[in-house]
């Protein structure tokens, strides 16, 4: 082998060891030069002047610390390595000993980016275990107009799925995921199993080709997804891909086999009792009393284990569509063993070394009900907890999981559902908030993961930009920063911000990534910190890319809604308008952060964002991918002063609700008129990359210049305000959350 060249010395049989040779590869290619690849019966033969040695699991390791001469690795824990230094003969060379291939593949990532990044001088010994064990994502999956998920009402998800087919799709999803270290993929459906699985009881359930409706969708589809499959949309298909569904099945082995050769986990989440798909076939039907549908359910996901041998378990749901009282009838929970539980058992009979995990959320349930009906479950059991409602971008210590965790154990945990319903469009990047969120999470002997992801949008491609790329952008490509902060730091929050100004200066040379980084994370913390004042517990009650809930809730949030306050946020340290005002006006002591601190707050974050961005901004010009990020830094930061002119205009007009102090009105007058300014030039900005009107399933059309009338009509509500309109005891909206119940 050229004495000159770098070498890596690996198992050639191990996906994840290949993809992190592929990688390592890939970052040398960049810098004009390459690899030799060779297997590990050269460890110990001199090489060139770097050698990369990649040792996969507790065997290879031992016998290549023992041929370098180097420590062997202090953990043994799953995906844990270490990463070994040792220079001979003017020669250097970098070992990954790891516990096993996904622990391996990690270190191999880590070499990656320090050849990318330019650093692997700096690369010492060091010792790494991920921090949170699974790190995942929610995805509802829109895999056909007659078997849909939760949110396929929806621009996002009928612009998805065809991709939800496309094998390019699913391996660069994967690839992004695996680069930052997410270990989990759960795909969330009503009841995805005709468009998966053939069961032989009931045959002309299965179906073939995949199809999608051609009538448009609107805002008027339920909330629980009842009405997601409605007859006329049935009236109305067109074939998007001709597949059989044997086809389909052997599709779905192909993607579980690439997550899996990536240290990525499958899972099929589902809400109950929905039967798109089968309704009406051999008399199933959503009745929780029918007997038939029991029997289908339980030879469904038989069929699933048995088919699908890389899919690592279920999740599943007591709602959103089953009876709390059902006299005569199966409880939920009985229904839930007797389809699933039973069904996982009968799969087990037929293949007793086959492991399913069973996760069972706590929507809609009690512990206590979980734990009598399921304590026969043969493998391992977990809950889910929605842990921070809909909105992961308000606070970063969430309370409501607080009164579980007592009843938490290393015998029963949790996973925590990470609700990401803020951020459709823009590239979020903020590293501090991302660590402390991470950092705040219970213990692994209380909680397996997490997964998070949105309800109210699709992460497939973006479909919104009016420069797309051929084709169009993953999500997780578009948002690789977010990605890359959840995921890595999830794996070791002690990761320097260093690391990711490094990151940014070889991706984005044109610009200064000191200021870069700054810039990104100051307008990543206008979201925050608006919700943590105005906040809608789900997500169809807070949409704050448009100050929106659902047509049914509020509509847009006028001055007087930020008045009257939002859902009751327990502990989230922010005074509401009402509060603040009370102590303001009998000189109480404020014991949490008032209304103009977050104002102010806000903007200084958006003053020091746009400040920055236009220090840069002219060297963008030739990178398409920083103009964008710009642009999204940009609306953002235009929204933040928003949001900040709105808050102080609602804070003078409170206090003038309970003095009459004109004033205070015309300064909110004042207040509201530049929050109009700042809307539409967030709407300029806006609309500069992305197009409206767009169909979102939780609250419906969103289009940001149109919403410039009802921002303007806010200074109408302030000119027009009558003195005690806001009373100072207000009935607050019960917060809807998946509290737990022993």
């Amino acid at each position: 082998m050229a004495a000159d060249r770098p070498v890596l010395i690996r198992d050639h049989g191990v996906p994840q060891v290949a993809f992190a040779a592929s990688e390592i590869q890939r970052a040398y290619v960049r810098h004009g030069a390459s690899l030799v690849e060779t297997g590990l019966d050269q460890l110990g033969k001199k090489a060139g002047s770097i050698q990369f040695v990649i040792a996969a699991g507790p065997e290879q390791s031992r016998e290549a610390a023992r041929a370098l001469g180097v420590d062997a690795p202090a953990n043994s824990d799953p995906q844990s390595y270490a990463i070994r230094r040792k220079e001979s003969g003017g020669g250097v060379t970098l070992a990954v000993l790891s516990a096993d291939a996904d622990g391996a593949m990690y270190g191999g990532l880590d070499l990656a980016e320090a050849v990318t990044l330019g650093t692997l001088d700096e690369v010492r010994d060091s010792e790494h275990t991920p921090y949170v064990e699974r790190r995942g994502i929610k995805f509802n999956i829109p895999l056909d107009a007659r078997t849909p998920s939760y949110s396929d009402n929806a621009d996002a998800a009928q612009n998805n799925i065809p991709e939800m087919w496309s094998f390019d799709f699913w391996r660069e999803a994967l690839d992004e995921l695996a680069r930052q270290r997410f270990n989990v993929l759960t795909l969330w459906s009503l009841h995805p199993f005709p468009s998966m699985v053939k069961v032989p009881e009931y045959p002309d359930v299965a179906l073939d080709d995949v199809m999608r409706t051609t009538l448009p969708m609107d805002e008027t589809f339920s909330h629980n997804g009842t009405d997601m499959v409605r007859p006329d949309m049935l009236e109305h298909l067109e074939t998007v891909k001709t597949i059989s569904i044997d086809e389909k099945i052997q599709f779905w082995r192909d993607v579980m086999q690439y997550a899996h050769d990536r240290g990525i986990e499958v899972y099929i989440f589902t809400w109950n009792i929905f039967t798109f798909g089968a309704e009406g076939k051999y008399g199933i039907t959503s009745d929780q009393n029918n007997q038939t549908t029991i029997d289908y359910f339980r030879a469904t996901i038989r069929e699933m284990v048995l088919t699908y041998p890389l899919l690592d378990g279920f999740g599943i749901t007591a709602g959103e569509h089953m009876r709390n009282d059902n006299p005569g009838g199966p409880t939920k929970e009985e229904w839930l063993w007797a389809a699933y539980g039973e069904g996982v058992r009968d799969a087990k009979k037929l293949m007793p070394e086959r492991h399913v995990r069973l996760i069972h959320r706590y929507h809609q349930t009690a512990q206590s009900e979980i734990t009598d009906e399921w304590k026969d479950y043969p493998d391992t059991f977990d809950l889910s907890f929605k842990y921070a409602i809909a909105h992961m971008y308000s606070i970063p210590n969430p309370p409501y999981i607080k009164n579980a965790l007592p009843y938490l154990s290393p015998r029963l945990r949790t996973w925590l559902t990470v609700r990401d319903d803020d951020y459709y469009t823009f590239r979020w990047g903020d590293p501090g908030y991302a660590r402390a969120f991470i950092r705040h999470m219970p213990g692994k002997d209380k909680v397996v993961g997490y997964y998070m992801g949105p309800d109210g949008y699709i992460w497939g491609r973006e479909f919104l930009s009016k420069e797309p790329d051929t084709p169009r952008k993953t999500v997780f490509s578009k948002r690789w920063y977010n990605f890359m902060l959840w995921g890595r730091l999830s794996y070791d929050p002690d990761l320097p911000d260093e690391l990711f100004q490094r990151t940014l200066a070889a991706r984005f040379p044109e610009a200064p990534s000191d200021k870069l980084f700054t810039a990104w994370a100051q307008a990543s913390k206008i979201f925050p910190l608006v919700t943590r004042f105005f906040w809608g517990t789900i997500d169809l009650r807070w949409f704050p890319e448009a100050c929106l809930s659902h047509p049914k809730v509020k509509g847009f949030y006028t001055v007087k809604h930020f008045v009257e306050g939002g859902d009751p946020l327990p502990e989230r340290g922010v005074l509401d308008i009402v509060e603040w005002r009370q102590r303001k006006l009998t000189g109480e002591e404020m014991p949490a952060t008032t209304p103009l601190e977050i104002a102010g707050a806000v903007e200084a974050a958006a003053g020091e964002t746009l400040e920055l961005v236009s220090e840069f901004r002219p060297k963008a010009a030739g990178n398409k991918e920083l103009r964008l990020t710009i642009g999204d830094l940009t609306a953002m930061a235009h929204l933040g002063n928003y949001y900040a002119a709105k808050i102080r205009g609602a804070a003078d007009l409170g206090l003038f609700d309970k003095t009459g102090d004109a004033a205070q009105r015309e300064s909110a007058v004042k207040h509201l008129h530049d929050a109009f300014l700042h809307w539409k030039l967030y709407a300029r900005a806006y609309t500069a990359q992305y197009k409206q009107p767009v169909l979102y399933n939780r609250v419906g059309w969103v289009d940001i210049p149109a919403l410039s009338r009802k921002v303007e009509e806010d200074i109408t509500i302030a000119r027009l305000w009558t003195p005690g309109t806001v009373p100072d005891e207000k009935q607050q909206t019960r917060t809807r959350n998946p509290a737990f119940r022993k």
